[in-house]
């Protein structure tokens, strides 16, 4: 194997700040973190299992280090990292809420991962019970009738979801080529829009942060398929004139998709289907708590009203009048979204949180979280104004354009100072219709304790903006990694690998 020239010792640990050499720095040749043993059966020629025209004319370019110096490098990092389940994490959008350890231990049940998802539906009638129970209690929580499990993540099931309506207007012979938008909605909106094979129109917000309505009956006419909206939206308020919104689009034979992500606001207290919505996607991970797995794999169920069923992607886990349970497709089905039948861990963990908090603990879900988003926004209110001064739910929009008028220290300023004081940044710069945004999400899983400290940590970093601004402006310091320049960095990459060849 080709080694990396001055392998690096890694005897000393290195914690805190220091830098942390790469594993090709660490590489000794002849180094190894395994060995196979001595078998005295002969082995098959490389040439005899692989074609010669696909044979690299040089080894791969590997780094060679014991197990030790391994495990010890890649521990190191870790160490360095940032979970929900080292401290707050107030990620406005995101929802990142702590996972109970309850829904991991379900998930490592060996009845549920061993498992191939390939075996007959005889053989995994748990699996698919599992399925259609999940099914009806997230249909019960969004007032739907019928639900696929089977999208990835929550762009997916925006996308599964335009889908069907595309598949709803095509089957009544309906030519529609438009999709309403918020100008606040999450960026993945316009993007499953266009891979939908829709136009975007931009809806207006108004002067309260809710969608225009004026705007959007103008907007209105026979080419168009439907709106996506969040209730509440991206700036943390609820969309009062909802039952008007859905009257509207209804009346011109368009249909109403729900983004959920934001369904964490309104457990128990409202329902997607009540509210006249059509397709609601799901975020797993960010409502029932499962974990978010760096884009995959996560869990974005859609479940639809009763004019869309039969154009669900199949096979569904379906129970039979006998009792037992097998895969049937709807009539009218769109597909496979997702190969085999979803993310089926992730499935079984959100089932066991809906299940273990059941109805009243889902309503406490939610209200702790408004309440504790509004306890963030009012203590803040002297510090990071709210963008829309009034009760929001369960996130709270705050801004920093006074901090950067004044002082020239920005939001993004604000959220890298928040590094040093132990709390992950909130949302910076989104929704992009309020300035110098903040986003900040406690979720309920947080205490008042903790609320407390990130207020004090916030308003510490306010009052360095008075006294010490050029010190905000090149935070983080103290961190293992400094303050980078992000936009250069996606502009001029540089691969580690490619660094250290140099």
């Amino acid at each position: 194997m080709t080694s990396y020239p001055g392998g690096r010792a890694a005897s000393i640990p290195l914690m805190g700040h220091e830098v942390e050499p790469t594993i090709f720095e660490l590489s000794v040749p002849g180094r190894h973190a395994f060995q196979l043993r001595t078998t005295n059966v002969a082995p098959v020629p490389l040439a005899d299992l692989v074609p010669a025209a696909h044979l690299r004319e040089a080894p791969v370019a590997l780094a060679e280090v014991n197990e030790r110096d391994l495990v010890g490098h890649f521990t190191r990092l870790t160490h360095r990292q940032f979970s929900v389940d080292l401290g707050a994490y107030p990620l406005g959008s995101c929802t990142m809420k702590y996972n109970p350890k309850f829904c991991d231990a379900v998930a490592n049940d060996p009845g549920w991962n061993s498992v191939h998802p390939g075996v007959p539906a005889a053989l995994c009638q748990g699996w698919l019970e599992l399925m259609v129970m999940l099914e009806h209690q997230l249909c019960a929580i969004t007032g739907m009738a019928a639900a696929t499990l089977q999208p990835s993540a929550g762009a997916a099931g925006e996308l599964t979801g335009l889908l069907l309506m595309r598949a709803y207007h095509q089957a009544n012979g309906d030519v529609r080529k438009r999709i309403l938008i918020p100008d606040s909605a999450h960026g993945t909106n316009p993007a499953s829009v266009t891979l939908g094979g829709y136009e975007v129109t931009t809806i207006p917000s108004n002067d309260r942060g809710l969608v225009d309505f004026a705007a959007m009956k103008a907007a209105l006419g026979p080419d168009v398929a439907g709106i996506m909206l969040t209730n509440p939206n991206t700036v943390g308020l609820f969309e009062e004139e909802i039952v008007e919104i859905a009257a509207a689009v209804h009346e011109v034979g368009g249909l109403l998709y729900y983004d959920g992500a934001n369904l964490n606001a309104i457990l128990g207290a409202v329902r997607p289907g009540d509210m006249g919505f059509d397709v609601v996607h799901m975020n797993l991970h960010k409502t029932f708590a499962t974990p978010h797995g760096g884009g995959g794999p996560g869990a974005g169920p859609v479940a639809v009203s009763q004019r869309l069923v039969e154009f669900l992607p199949g096979p569904k886990a379906t129970k039979l009048d006998d009792g037992s349970y097998d895969w049937r497709t709807p009539s009218q089905s769109i597909g496979r979204v997702h190969g085999w039948h979803g993310n089926a861990l992730v499935l079984a963990r959100a089932l066991a949180y809906i299940n273990v908090h059941g109805g009243d603990g889902l309503a406490k879900v939610a209200q702790h979280a408004v309440l504790n988003a509004n306890w963030l926004r009012h203590r803040l209110r002297d510090t990071l104004p709210a963008a829309y001064d009034r009760p929001c739910m369960h996130e709270a929009v705050l801004t920093a354009s006074a901090l950067k008028s004044r002082y020239g220290v920005r939001g993004l300023d604000v959220a890298k100072a928040l590094l040093e004081e132990g709390f992950h940044s909130p949302t910076v710069y989104f929704p992009l219709i309020v300035d110098e945004a903040l986003m900040f999400e406690p979720t309920e899983t947080e205490s008042l304790q903790t609320l407390e400290s990130l207020a004090v940590s916030i308003e510490k970093i306010a009052a360095l903006a008075i006294t010490d601004p050029k010190r905000l402006m090149h935070a983080p310091q103290t961190t293992p990694v400094s303050r980078v320049d992000e936009a250069r960095a996606a502009r001029q990459l540089v691969s580690t690998e490619d660094a250290a060849n140099r």
